[in-house]
């Protein structure tokens, strides 16, 4: 059982920044990549960002390309998202998940099977 812990939420004026983190522990070695998704209240849960376990190659959605980064530091086991020029648009439960199946890293939800309990980002006007 893998267990995924998001901490860094918060309330954050527009421009301003916030980094996440992701804590896993557990049988970690078959992910193949890590991701981060959003939820607004009423909407789908979307992609914003992975990374690739085995070259650390990122990919992220348009509406977070050049402001958003993730990272990860091996010896900690913990994905970040670093997040830069936030807009109101950015509020949101934030999770990150475990990429288990190579399409993951076109954001789809169903190749990934391990989710945290999420940390809210509210980014005010």
């Amino acid at each position: 059982q893998v267990l995924l812990v998001e901490s860094g939420g918060g309330l954050v004026q527009a421009g301003g920044s916030l980094r996440l983190s992701c804590a896993a522990s557990g049988p970690t070695a078959s992910s193949l990549g890590m991701g981060w998704f959003r939820q607004a209240p009423g909407k789908e849960r979307d992609f914003v960002a992975a990374i690739d376990m085995d070259d650390n190659s990122t990919y992220y959605a348009d509406s977070v390309k050049g402001r958003f980064t993730i990272s990860r530091d091996i010896a900690k086991n913990t994905v970040y998202l670093q997040m830069n020029s936030l807009k109101p648009e950015d509020t949101a439960v934030y999770y990150c998940a475990r990429g288990s199946r190579r399409r993951y890293y076109s954001g789809d939800k169903l190749a990934y099977d391990y989710w945290g309990q999420g940390t809210q980002v509210t980014v005010s006007s």
